[in-house]
């Protein structure tokens, strides 16, 4: 039969250390050893020679431990010591606390308490937690300082944020090695004709007309990496502007990135105020029509010379109409010219009729161009002259509707043909210059050419293979 033991009592087997090793050993084993009595004056203390930090304590006996205790663990020492007297069969968990010593050096114990010489007097075991708190210490200082570094480096970014956003310049950053944009400012996104948020890490020849990211990645470095300040013209893909990028290299935490100043192509700025106001000037004042209009021929602008060409009374009486309302044949007209500008850039010379607001009819001359001088479409400019006269003057003289070589031909034959013969030749002579004249205004357009002789595009045809022009110029 097993004999059960109390609680109270400590299980022994085997041979075991006199009492006085024990306590030894024990006193050893811990870094400090307080004896406190019933009265809480320190009786005995020990400290072990491995921690030099706790120094010598002598002075603590025959003077209250309270007296080496801060405030807030006085209480809670008081507390456990009582709890100890009073349980002698209790578990009393391990205790930390903070001693000050002459006012000035404080460090912290973790104590286990134990009942000795009949149980009123508390030894404590303790283990110094110096080593610990310097560690937890130098991980407060560091996390401290990467915090302070953190904020430093939002406050930097936030500097770097402000600057750019304020820079008045448009500035893109790229990378060098993926042709990525990292960061630009709203200056360079309104001036590319995006936002912030639609161009950052997109690649920056995606941001342009017909530049492949490989060379366009190259022309850009090898721009920056000259001395002298070279740099690469590119058509905005969104708003069709011509730009200027002047690429520059820097380094940033041991990245190279490419600084990328962005500025418009603007031949006002170029040339300044005088010529602006000279432009003025000459748009009001000249004899000639000067017509601005949108892609499709919608009239923006016109000068005083057009409204008395048209007798309209004010701007707004022709503004915002499509130009081939004032044109004898209408889209006819309008769509040579409009092809013919964005197609080539410019008309020299293109013979058409003017019809004002109240039916009357003017021969002119219209020369077009594409405006694109400002790296944006701003659509057609066209310069009308009035040829009345120089029509009036070619009408007085003998033959001038016909060429001098025609007319010898016709003349050739009198006295060969009959009256019949003669007149039928000359008609068609008249005939195929107007053929001719048609093919030529219209740009080899044989569509454009039978609609502007009001015939259908088979009797053109016809024509064109009686009088041996079928095969002058290109097809349609």
């Amino acid at each position: 039969m097993i004999r059960q033991l109390r609680t109270s009592e400590r299980f022994r087997a085997g041979v075991l250390p006199e009492a006085t090793d024990i306590d030894q050993a024990i006193e050893r084993s811990s870094d400090i050893a307080v004896v406190v009595d019933e009265a809480g004056v320190v009786s005995g203390i020990s400290v072990n020679t491995e921690c030099p930090t706790l120094g010598c304590l002598d002075h603590w006996v025959g003077r209250p431990f309270a007296d080496f205790l801060t405030d807030e663990c006085v209480d809670k020492f008081e507390t456990r010591a009582r709890a100890l007297r009073e349980s002698p069969d209790a578990q009393v968990r391990p205790i930390e606390l903070n001693h000050i010593d002459n006012a000035k050096w404080e460090f912290p114990i973790r104590y286990t308490m134990h009942r000795i010489r009949g149980g009123e007097t508390v030894l404590l075991l303790g283990r110094d937690l110096q080593p610990f708190a310097e560690v937890q210490q130098r991980l407060v200082r560091e996390q401290m300082a990467r915090e302070r570094e953190q904020q430093r480096m939002r406050g930097v970014e936030t500097y770097f944020r402000v600057v750019l956003e304020a820079s008045e310049t448009p500035l893109v950053l790229v990378d060098p090695e993926g042709g990525k944009i990292r960061d630009l400012n709203t200056a360079a996104a309104q001036l590319l004709g995006s936002t912030v948020d639609g161009l950052s890490d997109s690649g920056i020849a995606q941001a342009f007309e017909g530049r492949r990211r490989t060379e366009f990645l190259e022309a850009l470095k090898g721009a920056a990496s000259t001395s002298e300040l070279k740099g690469i013209e590119a058509v905005a893909r969104r708003n069709g502007r011509v730009v200027t990028l002047l690429p520059e290299f820097f380094r940033a935490a041991g990245d190279l990135v490419l600084l990328c100043r962005v500025t418009a192509i603007d031949d006002q700025d170029v040339r300044g105020p005088e010529f602006t106001q000279s432009l003025a000037s000459l748009f009001a004042s000249t004899t000639d029509a000067i017509v601005l209009t949108d892609a499709k021929g919608v009239i923006r602008e016109a000068n005083e010379a057009f409204l008395v060409m048209t007798d309209a009374a004010q701007l707004r009486d022709v503004k915002d109409q499509s130009l081939g309302e004032f044109l004898m044949r209408g889209t006819v007209d309008l769509t040579l010219i409009l092809e013919n500008a964005i197609k080539t850039g410019r008309i020299r010379s293109y013979m058409a009729q003017i019809k004002s607001v109240v039916g009357t009819r003017l021969p002119v001359d219209i020369s077009a161009a594409h405006l694109r001088q400002r790296g944006g479409d701003l659509g057609i400019g066209l310069i009308i002259r009035d040829v009345s006269q120089e029509d009036t003057m070619a009408a007085a003289e003998p033959g001038s509707m016909v060429s001098q070589d025609a007319v010898k031909n016709v003349m050739d034959l009198v006295g060969t043909a009959s009256l019949k013969e003669l007149v039928s030749a000359t008609s068609d002579v008249v005939e195929k210059m107007c053929i001719e004249t048609a093919i030529q205004m219209t740009g080899n357009n044989r569509v454009a050419a039978a609609e502007m002789l009001g015939l259908s595009r088979q009797s053109l045809y016809v024509k064109l293979r009686k009088h041996g022009l079928l095969h002058s110029g290109g097809g349609d």
